[in-house]
């Protein structure tokens, strides 16, 4: 196709799965690649060659002069001689449109993870938000002495200690006008904002009465509240029927906190993704991450465990009008890098094609899929794709 020799597995996913529903043609997109490939690699084999060439001049640079350079003007002027460093030039700006608040605004975690393994995929999109209770319970955060051991059943006085660190959390990122989360009996919603009861009797708010987001309600209740902070937000769940919130005076069961706001979807760097069978396995998993298909079962407990996309989460805004949260990390995808070949397409002379330039056409194809609203589960809400 193209001038190109393509394997039939990749060429009947893209024809069967990826193409569909896009409008790209799939016959025309291995016609383009097939015209992007004669264009552009043998620009990049000439580049190729230039940096072996560099780098063969600089190895017999060091091994004429070993150790740390004792004239570092002399090095230098070598580097420029040789074209490794090339004159500063012009000052210049760059503007950039479609961004996502991800991307442009919000900081936060970023999690890193190989495509190609389902299971690992949609844990990592599904990060962005966790339980503060469950990160503190099962990790080293918190010592396990004095009785607060680890085991197989929950153990009443490390969940205490979970309490604790996180209604210290709380006073630092959402404190109140007075008093301690610690200390709080009742949250509830009242005039569109924040009323908190305390151990007390007395009643008081947030200090910041903005960092009220919004709230669920479940058989007339408040279910949980909703906060932000810097932001990034975070959810106090409200259940006093619950094993752990039977314990505590306002009921809370659960603090979860918005963590991994972005996720790299690695087919380089985490992924050994060598052959025809490989790359149709990693594209069939961007694919099912880019239309909200992806799904895996695996052994968890003894028992079967199935993991999908987790949906967008739902509230109350404080003015009583609907509110939706992305659910699910903002996910960009890594590429190879423009020095590896792959097997799956092959020039008309036989030469394996750079993978750089397969992996973006590729999945760029299967990010159609969310640009178009083809999928059960949005991923960039301005229409772009990072790669």
């Amino acid at each position: 196709m193209g001038g190109l020799r393509v394997a039939k597995p990749l060429y009947d996913l893209v024809r069967d799965e990826i193409a569909p529903g896009t409008g790209i043609d799939p016959d025309g997109f291995w016609a383009s690649f097939g015209e992007i490939v004669h264009d552009l690699a043998p620009r990049n084999r000439e580049l190729l060659a230039k940096r072996d060439a560099l780098q063969a001049r600089i190895d017999e640079w060091h091994r004429k002069n070993p150790g740390p350079a004792a004239e570092p003007a002399a090095y230098r002027a070598f580097l420029e001689e040789i074209g490794y460093l090339v004159p500063e030039g012009e000052d210049f700006a760059i503007g950039t449109e479609n961004l996502d608040s991800e991307i442009s605004t919000i900081a936060g975690p970023q999690l890193v993870v190989p495509v190609s393994i389902p299971r690992y995929a949609l844990n990592a999109a599904n990060a962005r938000w966790g339980s503060l209770y469950d990160a503190l319970y099962g990790t080293d955060v918190l010592p396990e002495d004095k009785g607060a051991e680890r085991g197989s059943s929950y153990n009443s006085v490390r969940g205490a200690k979970v309490v604790e660190y996180a209604n210290d959390f709380l006073d630092q990122a959402v404190p109140l006008t007075k008093g301690s989360h610690a200390e709080v009996t009742g949250y509830r919603v009242e005039g569109g904002g924040l009323a908190v009861t305390l151990a007390d009797g007395s009643e008081t708010g947030l200090a910041d009465p903005g960092a009220f987001a919004g709230y669920r309600e479940e058989g007339g209740r408040v279910s949980s509240i909703l906060l932000v902070h810097n932001g990034l937000h975070l959810e106090i769940q409200i259940d006093s029927d619950h094993l752990v919130g039977k314990d505590s005076p306002a009921g809370v069961k659960d603090v979860v906190l918005e963590a991994a706001v972005t996720t790299i979807q690695d087919c380089e760097d985490s992924v050994a993704a060598v052959d025809t069978e490989d790359k149709v396995a990693v594209y069939r998993n961007w694919l099912g991450l880019m239309n909200g298909k992806l799904t895996a079962s695996f052994q968890k407990g003894g028992r079967l465990t199935d993991r999908a996309l987790d949906p967008d989460r739902t509230y109350r805004a404080p003015d009583g009008s609907a509110l939706a949260l992305h659910g699910r990390s903002l996910m960009l995808v890594r590429n190879v890098g423009h020095l590896m070949t792959n097997d799956a397409v092959l020039t008309a002379d036989g030469d394996e094609v750079f993978e750089g330039m397969l992996d973006a056409m590729v999945t760029v194809l299967a990010s159609m899929h969310d640009l178009k609203g083809l999928g059960t589960r949005k991923n960039s809400r301005t229409g772009s794709v990072y790669i």
